[in-house]
């Protein structure tokens, strides 16, 4: 394995040889490193700001319609579009992210492991160059939106679903028994039918559900 095991008694995998470097080939390789963990970290911010946007817009239209009897359930319905609209922004802010990552695990796989004495693969400067020559995200955009919802925003959406049941049964008078069909009304937005509402959010869900079970959980280069 590249970068693997190059001490006394430690088993060389074929086409590992050790590698040298330069004054100015380390210095270069060693500015770089650091530009990208600075990268990481702008892009880091970056996304915890987004995520603090989505928990606060839920929280705000949460105590709004929660706040008065009269307001609107379809206050909810308007947070759970809000939240997709921060979760899509998040995502692409991830991939943003992931090409600073990847870059940085190829040096901390390759290069350091080389400084330190280790037998490595000569060719991985070619990885590096094809990254910088032509960046683009290891991840997916249906796995960063997927990795993005396992990590924060079913859970942000699991709170405004349940605060949109609590409204919907707050609205009833104490002793109502919950039957179906009829429960589908309590949905119900103007003239637009309450079913079709409880549909549209079904499977909404379901497919953020599936997002975030197909997404992709492992990285480029990390082990397992």
């Amino acid at each position: 394995m590249p970068g693997a095991g190059g001490g006394p008694g430690a088993v060389i995998a074929p086409g590992m040889t050790e590698v040298s470097y330069s004054t100015n080939q380390a210095n270069a390789l060693i500015h770089l490193y650091r530009a990208e963990v600075g990268k990481m970290t702008a892009w880091r911010q970056r996304l915890d700001m987004t995520t603090n946007w989505s928990v606060v817009t839920s929280a705000g239209l949460a105590s709004f319609a929660l706040g008065d009897q009269g307001n609107s359930h379809a206050t909810f319905l308007f947070a759970m579009f809000m939240n997709y609209f921060f979760l899509r922004l998040e995502a692409r802010r991830f991939r943003t992210y992931e090409i600073a990552h990847h870059r940085v695990r190829i040096m901390e796989r390759f290069f350091y492991p080389a400084m330190l004495g280790d037998k490595v693969d000569p060719g991985w400067h070619q990885l590096l160059l094809a990254e910088l020559s032509k960046p683009r995200s290891p991840m997916s955009r249906n796995d960063a939106l997927g990795w993005r919802l396992g990590r924060n925003y079913l859970w942000i959406y699991a709170a405004v679903l349940l605060a949109w049941i609590a409204k919907l049964d707050l609205g009833q008078p104490k002793g109502y028994v919950l039957s179906f069909p009829d429960a589908f009304a309590l949905a119900d937005i103007g003239n637009f039918p309450g079913w079709v509402v409880f549909a549209i959010v079904s499977v909404f869900y379901s497919y953020l559900i599936w997002l975030a079970l197909r997404a992709a959980r492992t990285y480029p280069l990390e082990e397992g």
